[in-house]
């Protein structure tokens, strides 16, 4: 890990950091005189990338590196690959999807929040919205130091995501080969997913008029998963990740990990 800036900000020490060559904000809440639980979050489409849930810009519902350290959490907020300040091709370095090359970095980033001295190896989550809601998910399915998943508007079963086309994934941004897929001849559904990552603890907001992630299959995925450690919640409201939810949310975790 190379600190480029330390920042004092309302509170909370933000430390503008790179590990593995990925720009990230590290976010340390006052006072840390015991091993904290931490949290990586992870950011939605945006352009600013990590800036967003550190607080620095973009939609105040999506703050939640930085609200989440204020609750006392240390959280991570990485940029996605060629988000923010992070240029990248996956493709011309052996990846097939962007979306590998971030669950690369994810694992990563879990290894870095394990060896900080001030933070408890065996209490770290992950949360996203979005782009990372799924991420989120991706992550903890591939690395069981992951404790417990906040996923927000980041996931429906392939059979409603938008009827069943899913070209929408195959941006270069993410995953390119499921141009040519439909969701029977796809390799795996978010029901698998869910279910490899129990029995972790997953807390779901699904909205009820997300326009990308349909919430009847959200119910659909958590159902046919048979995972017993999910959660879901459906705001009455569109792609966002609205004060109520979010502080359901924290406090989900903080009963989990603290």
């Amino acid at each position: 890990m190379e600190t480029q800036e330390e920042i004092v900000d309302g509170g909370l020490l933000r430390r503008h950091i790179r590990f593995e060559g990925v720009p990230a904000w590290l976010l340390l809440p006052p006072r840390i005189e015991a091993k904290r639980a931490a949290v990586l979050c992870l950011h939605q489409t945006t352009k600013i990338g990590k800036d967003e849930p550190a607080g620095l810009g973009g939609k105040a519902n999506l703050h939640y590196a930085r609200e989440l350290a204020l609750r006392g959490f240390v959280t991570l907020a990485p940029d996605y690959p060629n988000f923010g300040e992070y240029t990248f091709d996956p493709y011309a370095n052996g990846f097939v999807s962007a979306t590998m090359k971030g669950i690369v970095n994810h694992m990563r980033a879990v290894s870095l929040l394990s060896h900080l001295s001030y933070v408890d190896a065996k209490k770290i989550a992950v949360c996203g919205h979005s782009l990372g809601g799924h991420n989120s998910l991706f992550a903890a399915a591939f690395d069981k130091r992951i404790r417990a998943v906040i996923t927000s508007c980041g996931f429906t079963s392939f059979a409603k995501y938008y009827g069943g086309n899913l070209k929408g994934w195959s941006h270069k941004g993410y995953m390119p080969r499921m141009a040519e897929k439909t969701p029977e001849t796809m390799p795996f559904d978010f029901k698998d997913v869910l279910a490899e990552i129990s029995p972790r603890p997953i807390f779901v907001n699904a909205p009820l008029h997300d326009a990308n992630f349909d919430a009847l299959g959200v119910d659909d995925a958590v159902r046919d998963s048979k995972h017993p450690g999910i959660q879901v919640e459906h705001p009455d409201c569109e792609h966002d990740f609205p004060p109520a939810v979010r502080q359901q949310a924290y406090a989900w975790l903080e009963r989990r990990l603290t």
